[in-house]
């Protein structure tokens, strides 16, 4: 064996825990936290693979602070960062120059929550966790499942210190076994370990295929008389058609802060769409860009988000382990909101864990129960058939159904709409679609890609192998290019994907994988799921500051 081979080979070390919590977003903390409350004893260890806890947070957030006063009562007391109460709700329609003004849906008053940095609240609760005894161990990639006898035991930090080649470098370090009686996975929408399980355990075998989104977000910085502290504006309309599912958010926060994001359903069909052009382009609209004038971009990020809500939700428990937070999908599509749910799904499985280590349990098995007779459950039966009813009837026709739904049926509909396929699957042949002239960016208002990754601090290390792989590298061309023209091109928010040489007998694809903001799009919507999403090593990635 060569000493390389050997390198990659030597046993890791291994740390025992009780429980092992993969991913500091809220549903991993929450469940952490829970954990050490209803058992002081218990040894609990979080891994999240960004620099810092918040790192790869990009949320627009207004929280619903339910499942926090549940989780610590005296919130505000402890200095909590919710700082901007909710004001003021708009919803509008868009045309290409006129805004109207629509009655804001019930589920989207927000009325006692709180604009906020969803990072910061998750550094915070990472304080909260930690002067309870929990181990948090960021800049970490949860990269492997540790299996035995058809039980999850755990994880496998990645190896650091990769070469491109596949071989170790001088500065290679063998990863770390973090072995757990039970193993919670809370690694957010498309998690890669996630998607393992889902697969090694069957988990999707009675659920519809999840539904996803886009959002590309950016922070901007704007002059104090144009301020409104606790706004929170929703649009549909322009600048998508009628057959693509999407809208904005704009919050205003903080000291002299706006949240823009734009999110588009990931469902969409024409593959010469590009959801970042359609961000960028929305902003131009005359009752947007005043929100705009004279401010600053200070960052910019994207993610995936799940949209399939009750029907897509898998199997949560397996050998050893669970499904917490966005990696099984409880954000509530209407209300524009999720880590109120997946807070309130790690508490749950928290106390299942509890529940199962005092009776000698080999698997959290009561936590599908406690979800069921929860609010989380309620919440989300109650608005189960609105985001299909787009899918199913359009822009009009779901406005249409949404409104009957909420308004005389009250979530009470004797039916349930189903997800009838996933979202790779939806797109139609170049050739057979219209094609979508965008305008140029001017860098004062609307920008380019590279501009935008610059500002989200994205950084991996040069040297290691590329975390985006292709499983048939001539399905790049053969299909993607001949049948869609790339799709990948476009719907990448980060510039990753590339094809040189087009416009010649030979073209290829190029993999910018430094550009990766993790928004795992690529994962979802590539049409025949030829690209996988892995991590990369620990700590890669964006790196989001305090007000994303």
């Amino acid at each position: 064996m060569a000493e390389d081979d050997a390198a990659q080979t030597t046993p890791r070390e291994a740390m025992e825990f009780d429980v092992v919590v993969v991913g500091g977003g809220p549903s991993g903390l929450a469940a952490a936290i829970r954990l050490k409350q209803l058992a002081p004893d218990a040894a609990v260890c979080l891994v999240e693979k960004g620099g810092e806890i918040g790192a790869h947070i990009l949320s627009g957030a207004v929280l619903e602070p339910r499942a926090l006063a549940e989780l610590i009562p005296d919130w505000r007391e402890r200095g909590a960062p919710l700082d901007t109460p909710a004001a003021e709700d708009r919803f509008l329609f868009l045309t290409e120059t006129r805004a109207i003004r629509l009655p804001t849906p019930p589920q989207m008053h927000n009325q006692g929550n709180f604009i906020v940095s969803l990072g910061n609240v998750c550094r915070w609760l990472a304080t909260q966790a930690e002067e309870l005894g929990v181990e948090i161990y960021p800049g970490f990639a949860a990269a492997e499942l540790l299996e035995e006898d058809g039980r999850i035991a755990g994880v496998a930090t990645g190896d650091m210190g990769i070469g491109k080649d596949g071989q170790p470098t001088e500065n290679f370090q063998r990863g770390m076994e973090l072995r757990a009686r039970y193993t919670l996975f809370a690694e957010g929408c498309r998690g890669s370990l996630s998607k393992q399980l889902m697969a090694r355990f069957d988990l999707r075998r009675d659920a519809d295929p999840q539904t996803f989104a886009i959002g590309i977000k950016e922070l901007w910085e704007i002059p104090k008389d144009n301020h409104r502290p606790g706004l929170i504006e929703h649009s549909v309309g322009w600048p998508l058609s009628a057959d693509t599912y999407g809208g904005s958010f704009l919050y205003h926060f903080g000291e002299n802060l706006v949240s823009y994001g734009f999110v588009i359903g990931l469902d969409y069909r024409n593959p010469w769409l590009s959801p970042f052009e359609e961000m960028q382009r929305f902003k131009t609209h005359p009752a947007v860009r005043g929100h705009f004038t004279g401010g600053r971009r200070i960052s910019y990020g994207a993610r995936a988000l799940n949209e399939g809500g009750l029907q897509s939700i898998p199997a949560l428990v397996f050998p050893g382990g669970a499904l917490i937070g966005d990696a099984a999908g409880f954000v509530n599509v209407p209300k524009i909101k999720g880590s109120h749910t997946a807070m309130k799904s790690g508490m749950l499985a928290a106390e299942a864990v509890a529940a199962a280590m005092a009776e000698g349990a080999v698997s959290p098995d009561s936590y599908p129960e406690r979800l069921r007779t929860s609010w989380v459950w309620e919440e989300l039966h109650a608005v189960r058939n609105i985001r299909p009813g787009f899918a199913k009837f359009g822009l009009w026709g779901g406005m249409a159904y949404a409104a009957l739904d909420t308004y005389l049926l009250r979530g009470k509909a004797p039916w349930t709409f189903h997800h009838g396929h996933a979202d790779n699957a939806t797109l139609r042949p170049a050739a057979a679609a219209p094609r979508i002239a965008y305008p140029k960016p001017d860098g004062v208002l609307t920008f380019d890609r590279l501009s935008s990754v610059f500002i989200s601090n994205t950084n991996h290390e040069e040297n290691q192998p590329a975390h985006l792989r292709l499983t048939d590298p001539a399905v790049a061309i053969g299909v993607n290019w001949a049948e869609y023209r790339s799709p990948e091109t476009r719907y990448c928010p980060a510039g990753v994907y590339e094809i040189v040489d087009a416009d010649t007998a030979a073209p290829r694809l190029q993999i910018n994988a430094q550009n990766c903001v993790h928004c795992k799009t690529c994962d979802i919507k590539d049409p025949t799921q030829n690209i996988t999403w892995v991590t990369p090593e620990g700590g890669g990635g964006p790196s989001y500051p305090g007000g994303m």
